[in-house]
C-alpha cells in the first residue's frame, strides 16, 4: 500500500473546492459535452449575464463578432484492485489515486473562424505495478485545433478542422476518446465534417502520438495511421443509422499469433434508437488487411435491447446484450482472424472490465433506476467465453494479455458489477462502482494459483 500522508492534502483540498462549487446554482441551461468543443454558448450574447455566464461569452470586440469561451474540468478518482489479472501478477491489494485536470479556451472571429485549445494534465500516485498510458501524462496540448467553416446556412453546414483533436464515434466500439480511463485520446491532422440535421459525415486523416508520462514529451508519430470516413443518418422516432469506414496502420501490433506490421480496414454499420420504450443497439463490423505476411479476416456483432419505462416511478429500464468478437482461428499459421478494436472505449463491457472486446462471446443482462435525490443506480452480469479456442484474452485496451491456444476451456468467467452515480448538479458528480469476477475453467486452467478479482472505485468531478 502506498503512504496515505501525501495523498491526504490533495483529497481534502480537492473535496473542498468541488462541495463549494456544488453550491453553486446551475446558472444556464446548457449541459456539458463529452467533447467540450462541442459547447455552443452563443445565446448568450443577448443575455444579460452574471457572474459565471461572463466566463461562458466574453466578448472581444464591440460588435460581438470575436468572443472567448473559458472552460475546464477537475477529477479526482481512488482505485483498489485486488487480484489484477486474476493473480497472475500476484500484486494482491492494489491502490492507487488518479488525478485529472483540464483547462480549454474557445476563441470564436465571427461566425466561419475559430480556435480552441486545451492543455490536460493526468497524473497517477501510488500504483504498484506503475503508470500505464491511460494512467498518466502529466502535461500534455489535449487540443488545439482551427476551424474554418466554409457553409453555413439554416439546414447545412461545412466545417474543415485541421490541428490536434480528439474523436468520439458511435457507440465507441472502434475509436472513442476514452472518458473512462484518466488519460484521454488524441490525435492530430484534419477533418471534414458536413451536417444537415438529418445527415452527418466525416472523413478524417490522422496520425497518434506515443504517449509518455512526463511534461509535453508525447512522441509524434509523424505519418498518417488512423483514417476513414464516419456517417449517420438521423430519423426521429424511427431507426438511425451509423455507416462507417476505418482503416489503421501499425509498425507494431502484437497478438498471440505473432507481432507484426498490420494495415486493417474496419468497414460497419450501427442501427440503433434510445429514448422511451423500446431502445436497441446493434452493430456489426468486418475487418481485412494484412498482418505481416498474413491476411487478416476478422469481425463482430453486437445486439443490445432493451425497455425503458420512461413514464414510470424511478424510470427503470431492463436491456440484454450480446456480442460476438472473432478470435484467431488457427495459432501459427501466419493469418489473423482476431478482432482490433483500434480505440475502444474502456468500460465498454462494464464498468471496469477486465476483458476486452477482442476474441470474445458475452451475454451481458443489466438494468438502471433513477433514484431520488439525482441517483443514478446500474447493475450488471456479465458472462464470458473465448470465441476461439486458438487464441487468448484481450485487455480492454485492446492489447494481448493471456495466451490460450494450449487450452480447451472456453468460459473465462463471470463479472457482477453494480455502480451508482449522483449528479448533484452541471457542474458536480461523483461515481462510485464495484466489480467482482468469479474466475472460469479457462483462467483457472492458465493460471497456477487463480484469484477471483475485486475492483472499486470511486470518481468526484467538477466541470465548469
Amino acid at each position: 500500500m502506498y503512504p496515505q500522508q501525501p495523498i491526504a492534502p490533495y483529497v481534502r483540498r480537492a473535496t473542498l473546492l468541488l462541495l463549494l462549487f456544488g453550491l453553486l446554482p446551475e446558472l444556464f441551461a446548457q449541459s456539458y459535452k463529452l467533447m467540450r468543443f462541442e459547447e455552443d454558448y452563443r445565446n448568450l450574447a443577448d443575455s444579460a449575464r452574471r457572474g459565471y455566464e461572463r466566463l461562458k461569452y466574453m466578448p472581444l470586440a464591440s460588435d460581438d463578432k470575436i468572443w472567448l469561451s473559458l472552460g475546464g474540468e477537475a477529477r479526482a478518482e481512488y482505485v483498489d484492485f485486488n487480484n489484477e489479472d486474476w493473480g497472475r501478477l500476484q500484486l494482491g491489494n492494489n491502490n492507487f489515486l488518479l488525478q485529472r485536470y483540464n483547462l480549454h479556451a474557445d476563441l470564436h472571429f465571427g461566425e466561419r473562424f475559430r480556435l480552441f485549445t486545451q492543455l490536460r494534465s493526468a497524473l497517477q500516485h501510488g500504483r504498484k505495478n506503475g503508470s500505464r498510458q491511460i494512467d498518466e501524462d502529466q502535461l500534455n496540448v489535449q487540443n488545439l485545433f482551427i476551424d474554418w467553416t466554409i457553409l453555413e446556412r439554416i439546414n447545412r453546414s461545412l466545417l474543415i478542422r485541421i490541428g490536434r483533436q480528439e474523436l468520439d464515434y458511435g457507440s465507441g466500439r472502434l475509436i472513442s476518446v476514452g472518458e473512462g480511463p484518466n488519460a484521454r485520446r488524441y490525435f492530430t491532422g484534419a477533418k471534414i465534417a458536413y451536417n444537415s440535421g438529418k445527415v452527418k459525415l466525416e472523413t478524417f486523416a490522422m496520425m497518434a502520438d506515443t504517449i509518455k508520462a512526463g511534461v509535453f514529451d508525447n512522441k509524434p508519430s509523424k505519418q498518417i495511421n488512423l483514417w476513414g470516413a464516419y456517417g449517420k443518418i438521423i430519423m426521429p422516432r424511427q431507426a438511425n443509422i451509423d455507416l462507417y469506414y476505418i482503416g489503421i496502420f501499425r509498425d507494431r501490433s502484437m497478438f498471440e499469433e505473432d507481432v507484426a506490421k498490420e494495415t486493417r480496414h474496419s468497414i460497419g454499420t450501427r442501427i440503433w434508437k434510445y429514448g422511451g420504450g423500446f431502445i436497441y443497439n446493434l452493430e456489426g463490423a468486418y475487418q481485412f488487411g494484412s498482418f505481416g505476411k498474413g491476411k487478416i479476416s476478422a469481425w463482430t456483432a453486437s445486439v443490445d435491447i432493451g425497455y425503458l419505462f420512461e413514464d414510470s416511478y424511478l424510470k427503470p429500464s431492463i436491456n440484454l446484450r450480446n456480442d460476438y468478437i472473432s478470435g484467431d482461428k488457427k495459432a501459427g499459421d501466419g493469418n489473423l482472424q482476431t478482432f482490433n478494436p483500434i480505440y475502444p472505449k474502456g468500460g465498454y463491457f462494464g464498468f471496469s472490465p477486465q476483458i476486452g472486446p477482442v476474441n470474445l462471446i458475452d451475454i451481458h443482462p443489466y438494468a438502471t433506476l433513477d433514484l431520488p435525490a439525482n441517483l443514478k443506480l446500474q447493475v450488471d452480469l456479465v458472462f464470458n467465453w473465448r470465441q476461439s479456442l486458438q487464441d487468448g484474452v484481450y485487455r480492454p485496451s485492446g492489447s494481448f494479455n493471456l495466451a490460450g491456444s494450449m487450452s480447451r476451456k472456453r468460459y473465462i468467467g463471470t463479472a457482477y458489477l453494480a455502480n451508482l452515480t449522483w449528479a448533484a448538479n452541471k457542474q458536480l458528480s461523483l461515481v462510485s462502482g464495484i466489480q467482482y469476477f468469479k474466475t472460469g475453467a479457462f483462467i483457472e486452467d492458465i493460471i497456477t494459483t487463480p484469484k477471483n478479482g475485486i475492483f472499486f472505485n470511486s470518481r468526484i468531478a467538477l466541470k465548469f
